[in-house]
């Protein structure tokens, strides 16, 4: 779980400096993610992160930011309260964090590595940062996902046939052979369209 929420964590960072609230926030809204992941948990991989030198913690004096950046979960409710309240908590200034240089290709190295594939929510996430990707990692990310599917459903389709199996029993297999179908169905269309965005057809010379 470390490494899928360091990825997460530096993947947010990669598009500008957030703060620890605005990161739970993120991991929910945008990475879907926040099921697995504790507010609690948010702190301790930032204070890793800084300390392998991936993020660096900055200050910032824009009271709509760094009021929110408190440093504890309690803190940070209390200072979202008083912002949404619009009362404000004053111009000093609070941390937020940076992805350094080293959180770069760090964050690329993580993403686009087989071995930190794991299931269907963690591949999801995955998907949702690959812009970063070059169009040869990406490719290389969905053919691993794809034959990780395939196995899935040899498996399934293995089970179901199962006479040992009653009719509920059956029908349940049927159906988790029908969403690894429809997964596998996504992926070739994202495989489709990565290899038609790197092998772009010439264009068509005008008739003379």
């Amino acid at each position: 779980m470390d490494r899928v929420l360091d990825i997460a964590i530096l993947g947010l960072l990669m598009d500008r400096d957030h703060h620890g609230y605005e990161i739970r926030s993120q991991l929910r809204d945008r990475l879907g993610i926040s099921a697995n992941v504790s507010f609690g948990s948010i702190y301790p991989a930032l204070a890793r992160l800084e300390r392998h030198g991936s993020v660096e913690a900055v200050t910032v004096s824009d009271p709509r930011l760094s009021s929110l950046s408190t440093g504890s979960l309690s803190g940070e409710r209390a200072a979202l309260r008083t912002l949404r309240s619009g009362s404000g908590l004053g111009r000093r200034g609070r941390k937020v964090y940076r992805i350094t240089e080293r959180g770069r290709r760090e964050f690329v190295e993580l993403l686009a590595n087989p071995a930190t594939l794991d299931d269907a929510k963690g591949f999801s996430m995955r998907m949702a940062l690959a812009k970063y990707l070059t169009p040869n990692l990406r490719v290389g990310l969905l053919e691993r996902r794809r034959s990780d599917l395939l196995e899935r459903l040899a498996e399934v389709r293995t089970s179901a046939h199962n006479a040992e199996l009653d009719e509920y029993a059956r029908s349940v297999m049927e159906h988790a052979a029908r969403g690894v179908e429809l997964d596998l169905a996504w992926i070739d269309t994202l495989l489709s369209a990565e290899r038609n965005n790197s092998n772009p057809q010439p264009f068509a010379r005008d008739a003379k």
